[in-house]
């Protein structure tokens, strides 16, 4: 036979309270106390990747903590964006997005399993990122006006890659058909690291890509670098010439890459995030670093980066209208 004890109300009291005093003192811990995740939509060796690595080791020197990079490529992005939208929002996981993802899927997708404004806390725009235009060496155009009257001699015969259905590298390919009237073939893949390795071995003729990923391969001659998409010279390549310069105005793209946390992530932890990132991306050796493959450090504030993100989607509304890809929700 069983004998049950009960037990006295004060000892339940203090229980109940070392209990409480317990949870408040584990609620009370600094954050960061354990590691920190930043998912990365895309492959590893890609610019976002490159940006998200750099940072996330400035972080785990001054935080005392490990920062892990978590690569979760495919679908332009959505599968590990999707998995920062339903995490826990307590600042242990993070993501490095981009361009696509936030600002121009909204626009080329039926449906999408998350909202930019909805799912997610801005935390800072880190890098303004050069898009240049490259080909494969063996194509034999050394000029953005030589690319586009080789492909009219070749109607339907370029082959021109980007990083995915929608994503900023396809849309700028489209401004450039769009733009010259040149009948070429686009062939998608499943994000940055596949494209310029399909370019690289010459599976497809030309691409726009995110300078801080090409520039090795620009470098060793394994892709020739033809302009640059932003409003003026690239630091990093300051003898090529823009898309301005080389006589199509319209046809400008630029890229940025930023840290958002999902949406209900206390805004202490958000604001420290970006005061620290901010300060590593200032610091003279990662602004170097990242400048010199075209990735200029950025820092913004978290309602400056809220800012960006509506201007940016209203932006790519209207490219993805005029290039014929808009899809309504």
């Amino acid at each position: 036979m069983k004998t049950f004890y009960l037990l006295p109300s004060a000892f339940c009291v203090s229980l109940a309270a070392g209990a409480a005093l317990y949870c408040a003192a584990a609620a009370a811990q600094p954050y960061p106390s354990r590691p920190v995740r930043i998912v990365v939509p895309q492959a590893a060796g890609g610019g976002v990747d490159i940006m998200a690595r750099s940072v996330a080791q400035k972080l785990t020197e001054s935080w005392g903590q490990q920062v892990i990079v978590d690569n979760r490529p495919g679908a332009n992005g959505i599968i590990g964006i999707e998995a920062v939208a339903k995490a826990k929002p307590d600042g242990y996981t993070l993501s490095a997005a981009f361009t696509s993802v936030l600002t121009i899927n909204p626009h080329v997708y039926k449906s999408l399993p998350y909202d930019t404004f909805r799912d997610f806390a801005p935390i800072s725009q880190t890098v303004t990122n050069t898009i240049v235009l490259i080909v494969h060496p063996s194509l034999p155009v050394k000029s953005v006006k030589e690319l586009v009257a080789l492909g009219r001699s070749r109607p339907g015969q370029l082959d021109y890659g980007s990083f995915g259905v929608g994503n900023m590298t396809h849309l700028a390919g489209e401004l450039l058909r769009v733009e010259t009237g040149l009948r070429m073939v686009h062939v998608p893949y499943k994000g940055e690291t596949p494209a310029l390795t399909e370019l690289i071995g010459g599976q497809v003729a030309l691409l726009f890509a995110v300078s801080s990923a090409a520039a090795p391969h620009i470098r060793a001659g394994r892709a020739r670098l033809l302009a640059t998409g932003g409003e003026k010279r690239a630091t990093a390549w300051p003898d090529t010439p823009t898309m301005i310069e080389a006589g199509f105005p319209k046809v400008q793209v630029t890229g940025w890459n930023g840290f958002l946390a999902p949406a209900g992530t206390p805004p202490e932890i958000i604001q420290m995030v970006y005061r620290d990132s901010a300060r590593h991306l200032a610091a003279a050796d990662l602004r170097d670093r990242l400048s010199a493959l075209g990735a200029e450090p950025a820092g913004t504030t978290p309602e400056q980066f809220a800012a960006f993100l509506r201007s940016e989607t209203e932006k790519w509304l209207r490219v993805s209208k005029a290039a014929g890809i808009y899809q309504s929700q």
